[in-house]
């Protein structure tokens, strides 16, 4: 594996459904952040690829999953299905 060859960006019309999809799903304000980052790893049992999907709504009030997928692969219903933690 590669570490500094160069990875194709993800596509940005995707990235911002899946921002919208988060914000329809959670009916966030409109004064709260989504962040979805697409995140590579090469240690030993972590996926190679895992998209980062977090949401800040103010001073230290942040949520975040992952998923295991990249983000080209990511549809309405992985978004319907998210849980975030405490």
């Amino acid at each position: 594996m590669d570490l500094f060859a160069s990875q194709p960006k993800p596509d940005a019309a995707h990235v911002a459904q899946i921002k919208a999809w988060v914000v329809e799903r959670f009916g966030l304000p409109p004064d709260a952040f989504v962040m979805v980052a697409e995140l590579r790893c090469s240690e030993p049992g972590c996926p190679p690829i895992e998209t980062m999907i977090a949401i800040v709504e103010g001073a230290g009030r942040r949520k975040q999953v992952k998923l295991h997928k990249s983000t080209a692969e990511i549809t309405a219903s992985d978004v319907e299905g998210l849980v975030f933690g405490a």
